[in-house]
């Protein structure tokens, strides 16, 4: 059998001429499926985003590889052009020219979606097509599962690619320190192998570095022994007291919880549909049975709705994708800042709380606006579970507890779309100067705080937040595996 790269270089050796733009080179050459912008499965998939921005930017066909080697070909006809271009595994990200692109390809993983498991050994082979909640549906029942984000429409490719936080990580680390072995295809249209004994430096570079090495095709998941969890939401209607109460509960539970299984998000979200003014908690438990007291902080603030359960954890991951908000413009931003000491709580706690409030007071005005704030723990316990499986880009210490903050604006009018970018920075922004205010005033421990990947804005720079040894290392592994800077150049994300 020929292969698809080999009908494609035999037919540009025939004709003797340069290759034209991808979308019809890989029509008129290749059995590749290349949808055009009258196609059902083009319409199809690029409304498939969680930002109405990200389908707003329209791509010159959409290329929906079957196996490695299709991005191989795929890969190697971009070599012979200057497109720009967009790889999608989700479409999560809400950032404009991450995985979507206008006027050039848009590589859709969506059929690169395998999920194989050896059941002896918990080894999984995933493709990056999969979402969150189709590989615990894939799972259920085999008493394995995999450490994934927490929205099931999430795609596997760009969470993982940015390190992924879990309701697991605590006891595994990242979703990408999970991760045994990658099959990539790097600039060149070469296939390849990063794993701990092959590629090494590439292998470490995947884990928390982006799009910028090449496009993973099969990632090798160690999985872990699971039955049934915990889990479900706290709904509070929000008055300044729960507010003081639900900050000081999730300082002190990042503090002061010492049971790995056990993990919360903490919600605050606002707009001006139904005047929404209210907390949102997100509890989870792996296992049945959940100890006395560990939630009990949050539990005694008085919850108006109470959903947790009992259940598998493919139906709390599937029935997670109620947050996403249908036809929005959607911008999120983050930020890492150290724990505060209990003293310290009321200070740093409700002081980035009344920042949050007073920035987003001033768009509440905002056609469909839903403005959130996540505090989500980052204990040290993360970093030294990280650190056990395996050597990341990230590079998290155990030198103290800390939180990670996701910003969200949500809202309906694309043509406020700088206008939004404005408040978001604003957002973060601010709390990033007070956090470096109460670290000048001793209030606050001067440690590293690397921005989460996952939730970064296009306009924070994540590589120069992470160690400048690593990013110099991302930076060397670049060059090396792609030295005439083809990610680097022609597709959107961060750049070491």
């Amino acid at each position: 059998m020929v292969s698809t790269w080999g009908l494609v270089a035999s037919a540009a050796v025939l004709s003797g001429l340069a290759l034209a733009d991808t979308c019809s080179t890989l029509k008129s050459i290749s059995t590749i499926d290349v949808a055009d912008p009258i196609d059902l499965s083009y319409i199809d998939e690029q409304q498939d985003y969680w930002s109405t921005s990200c389908s707003a930017l329209l791509p010159t066909c959409i290329i929906f590889p079957k196996d490695v080697n299709e991005v191989s070909a795929i890969v190697k006809v971009l070599n012979n052009n200057t497109e720009n271009f967009a790889i999608k595994s989700g479409g999560h990200n809400p950032n404009n020219g991450w995985s979507s692109v206008q006027g050039g390809p848009l590589i859709s993983t969506q059929k690169l979606d395998s999920v194989t498991l050896d059941q002896e050994t918990g080894i999984a082979k995933v493709g990056p097509g999969q979402r969150l909640d189709s590989i615990s549906a894939a799972l259920q029942g085999t008493g394995w599962t995999f450490v994934g984000g927490r929205i099931g429409n999430t795609g596997v490719g760009g969470l993982v690619l940015g390190g992924g936080l879990s309701y697991m990580s605590a006891q595994y680390g990242w979703a990408a320190s999970s991760v045994l072995e990658y099959e990539i295809v790097l600039a060149n249209g070469t296939i390849a192998t990063a794993s701990a004994t092959q590629n090494a430096d590439l292998f470490k570079a995947l884990k928390g570095g982006g799009n910028n090495f090449g496009i993973v095709t099969t990632y090798t998941l160690q999985l872990y022994r699971q039955g049934n969890v915990f889990g479900g939401n706290l709904v509070f209607l929000r008055t300044p007291e729960t507010d003081s109460a639900l900050l000081k509960a999730v300082r002190d539970f990042t503090e002061y919880n010492t049971d790995d299984k056990a993990a919360v998000i903490v919600t605050a979200e606002r707009g001006n549909i139904d005047l929404i003014d209210s907390w949102i908690l997100f509890l989870f438990y792996d296992g049945e049975v959940v100890p006395d007291g560990i939630f009990k902080n949050f539990t005694d603030a008085g919850p108006l709705l109470d959903t947790t359960r009992v259940q598998t954890y493919a139906e709390l991951i599937g029935g997670s994708n109620w947050v996403i908000v249908q036809g929005s413009v959607v911008q999120i931003g983050t930020e890492t800042i150290p724990m505060p000491s209990a003293e310290d709580s009321v200070t740093v706690m409700e002081g980035i709380h009344a920042h949050w409030r007073n920035i987003s007071d001033t768009v509440l005005l905002e056609p469909g606006i839903i403005a959130s704030i996540a505090y989500q723990p980052f204990p040290k316990r993360i970093a030294e579970a990280a650190k056990e499986r395996s050597v990341d880009l990230i590079d998290a210490d155990d030198a103290a507890h800390r939180l990670i903050l996701e910003l969200n604006y949500s809202f309906v009018p694309q043509g406020d779309y700088e206008k939004m970018d404005a408040t978001l920075q604003s957002t973060y922004g601010g709390v990033r100067d007070r956090i470096l205010g109460w670290q000048a005033d001793g209030i606050l421990p001067d440690i590293y705080l690397p921005v989460f990947m996952n939730y970064g804005f296009h306009q924070q720079d994540y590589f120069a937040r992470l160690r400048p040894e690593n990013r110099a290392f991302a930076h060397a592994v670049s060059a090396s595996v792609d030295p005439n800077g083809f990610f680097r150049t022609r597709i959107g994300g961060w750049k070491p």
